[in-house]
């Protein structure tokens, strides 16, 4: 069907909207090491800008049948409005395709119906998404961004989004999702996922108990400790990325490592070097939106 005459889950939007508000909550409301939480500050940030920034963020994200580009520079330019900073470019380049996919008829059904969803919204991205997103790109101005030898994020693109996010792939993970249609998300993310743990859609703000918390941990956990943060490759380099990287991958399999003080200690250590696994809390979030949106289908195929 064209999009005129496409049914459209009213329902499973809202779903959606619910589920992205409560990702971003658990972001925050979860203890990650390097990341800003209620429970520690860092790198010039608070937590409460995190959550304004979803709050501000949600409404252009899920406006209904625009475009993945223009859902990106709406949600930042709102970003921006509210917290004047950029908290959340991440979230909002890997959960504007995934709410562009609610969309489409039967989305919500499986693992594999959202899969092809999200891909096919990846196949349609267009010259016009790339001009969006690359102004969202450049008001955020995200640090150690850098110099690209084509469709550079200064300039303004001559292809679709997804070809020019394939171009940075090797070196962004986030693009990288762009190119594999968020395979991360759904092999990495839901393979470290907790077997038997649903994620039901709460209200942003309610405390997590300790089997959310855990599961919040192993998501982030499974990314950081398997692949280079690209976050911290861009600002501090491969070398600090890979020694990261060993640090989390000791503590995946851990049930509860928000009851180690070491846990506590590996965050603060990180945050005062500067160093935020940006990254794998970005994919942490969106795999997180995800798994509330399926429910118990996160375990089917």
């Amino acid at each position: 069907r064209s999009a005129p005459e496409r049914r459209v889950d009213r329902a499973l939007i809202e779903r959606a909207r619910a589920c992205f508000l409560q990702a971003c909550w658990l972001d925050v409301a979860v203890r990650k090491p390097g990341n800003v939480s209620l429970a520690s500050a860092g790198h010039r940030m608070q937590a409460d800008m995190f959550l304004a920034s979803a709050q501000a963020a949600v409404g252009p994200l899920f406006a209904p049948g625009e475009r993945v580009g223009d859902r990106i520079e709406g949600a930042m330019a709102a970003t921006w409005a509210a917290v004047g900073c950029n908290t959340n470019l991440g979230i909002l380049l890997l959960c504007a395709p995934v709410a562009a996919a609610v969309e489409r008829e039967g989305a919500g059904s499986s693992v594999a119906a959202l899969r092809g969803a999200i891909d096919a919204v990846m196949r349609s991205l267009d010259v016009a998404d790339a001009r969006a997103a690359y102004r969202a790109i450049a008001q955020a101005n995200p640090g150690g961004l850098g110099d690209a030898p084509a469709q550079d994020v200064h300039e303004e693109p001559t292809v679709g989004l997804r070809e020019a996010m394939s171009l940075a792939a090797s070196r962004d993970r986030i693009a990288q999702q762009y190119a594999s249609s968020h395979a991360d998300l759904f092999d990495i993310g839901r393979s470290a996922w907790p077997s038997g743990f649903v994620l039901g859609v709460h209200p942003a703000g309610e405390p997590p108990d300790a089997a959310t918390k855990a599961a919040v941990q192993r998501v982030f956990l499974g990314f950081l400790g398997v692949i280079p943060d690209s976050h911290i490759v861009r600002k501090h380099g491969e070398a600090v990325a890979q020694t990261v990287m060993t640090s989390a991958h000791a503590w995946r399999g851990h049930s509860s490592p928000d009851d180690e003080s070491s846990f506590a200690s590996l965050d603060e250590s990180l945050k005062a070097r500067g160093i935020n696994p940006g990254t794998s809390a970005d994919l942490t979030v969106a795999t997180l939106m995800i798994a509330s949106l399926l429910g118990p289908q996160w375990h089917g195929t």
